[in-house]
């Protein structure tokens, strides 16, 4: 495996402007602890695992995450990613952080360019590569004529400043992103370096991935630089009849009203008070689109009653896989070399760590057998999936300045020679 990754949420469900009651009782991603904080101990207990933690641009600022991330990134030696998110449970969120200006769903994403922007400015810009000296003979820690003072003053963020933590290992944590709506997709096209999806179908994940690496050319990447994961759901057992008892029982753990709240809290519709013959597409939310246009564009005449019997046994998961260990690893690498995504991420379903140990004991020896699966190799995340330490050299972080001003310049003047 080459990282663990946290689907963290700040808030909770609600229906009508309040927490349901099964939110509490059944644990609808309900009680959650903060997992940045866990991962030191966990970098220290493992020795290649990476860690991929989801934190958003809605209630946060940039340095303080920007802070965070190097922090992680050199306590565990670059083995750290950042989940980029515009929100989750945001209504909850909102109200949890005080927030009281409320954007539209484009506009999150206006906020989030400008986010990441700052926090790459910090990250890549702050510091010159060798101005960490730590030289005791002179007694000089740090040269200040490399170090950059960062000045953002833009529509969403401000910020001034020096970083205060040095170059890291990766110096940028691996940036990867999971909307699906179309701007979702710009935006990981511009700035991803790993997109999370949940693949239904190899045909429509073969499309999503073909898009996603078409948009990120035209921002002027190279397509191999952006990795596509796709979600899947593993039931094995020594034999298929055991393995579909197994799936039997999982999907009736979640009920009707459990699953009506989860959806809530992700998109904030409740589909309980919507008739059930209501066309999915015709909804908008300006929260969780990409689950509506899931639905929507698997199927455009999908119904309310449909999405919520789906979604009880679904939830928002990729592939699901049922079956023996060969059949589960025929069905891996069918989907893998049929859609041209670059991995797949285990989903939990029950039983603690269960259904990793079944796949781990299961399946991972056939897959390693087959020359599908084997040993990371790199220091670093980014080395893992990119084979180098630092960001891709098309990546647009590189355009940037520690100045708003001086990053204008730097992206103009070529263009303006272009032109000529």
């Amino acid at each position: 495996f080459d990282f663990l990754f946290f689907a963290d949420t700040y808030g909770y469900a609600t229906l009508g402007g309040r927490m349901p009651d099964e939110v509490a009782a059944h644990g609808i991603q309900f009680p959650a602890l903060d997992p940045m904080l866990t991962i030191p101990a966990l970098a220290h207990a493992t020795r290649d695992l990476a860690f991929v933690v989801t934190s958003p641009t809605t209630v946060e600022k940039p340095y303080g995450t920007a802070r965070r991330f190097a922090t992680l990134d050199r306590l565990t030696g670059g083995r750290i990613g950042w989940n980029v998110v515009t929100g989750s449970s945001q209504a909850t969120t909102d109200e949890l952080f005080g927030v009281t200006q409320k954007l539209s769903h484009d506009e999150r994403y206006d906020a989030a360019d400008e986010f990441l922007d700052t926090c790459l400015r910090f990250w890549e810009h702050s510091w010159d590569e060798d101005a960490e000296l730590r030289d005791r003979a002179r007694g000089v820690y740090a040269d200040p004529g490399m170090l950059h003072r960062v000045e953002v003053d833009g529509t969403y963020q401000r910020a001034a400043g020096i970083f205060a933590v040095p170059p890291t290992p990766q110096r940028t944590p691996v940036l990867f992103q999971a909307g699906t709506s179309d701007r979702g997709r710009a935006y990981a096209a511009r700035n991803a370096e790993a997109v999370f999806i949940q693949g239904q179908s190899i045909a429509t994940a073969a499309a999503h991935v073909a898009d996603i690496r078409e948009q990120a050319v035209r921002q002027g990447r190279r397509p191999e630089h952006v990795k596509v994961i796709s979600g899947m759901t593993v039931t094995v057992a020594p034999t298929e009849a055991e393995a579909r008892a197994l799936r039997e029982e999982y999907e009736n753990v979640l009920g009707l009203d459990d699953a009506a709240v989860m959806f809530a809290g992700i998109t904030g519709i409740d589909l309980t008070g919507i008739d059930p013959d209501t066309r999915v597409a015709d909804l908008h939310t300006d929260l969780g689109q990409t689950l509506i246009n899931r639905y929507a564009r698997t199927n455009p005449d999908i119904r309310v009653r449909a999405v919520l019997d789906q979604f009880r046994t679904k939830a928002i998961r990729g592939f699901q896989i049922t079956g023996s260990p060969e059949q589960v690893a025929d069905e891996i690498i069918a989907i893998v070399d049929g859609s041209g995504i670059d991995g797949i991420m285990l989903e939990p379903t029950f039983g603690g760590p269960a259904s990793y140990e079944a796949f781990i004991e299961l399946v991972l020896p056939i897959l390693i057998e087959r020359g599908r699966a084997g040993t990371p190799e790199g220091a670093t995340l980014r080395e893992r999936l990119s084979g180098s330490p630092r960001l891709a050299p098309t990546h647009r972080a590189h355009r940037l300045t520690a100045t708003d001003a001086a990053t204008e310049a730097s992206v103009t003047a070529p263009l303006a020679a272009a032109a000529t």
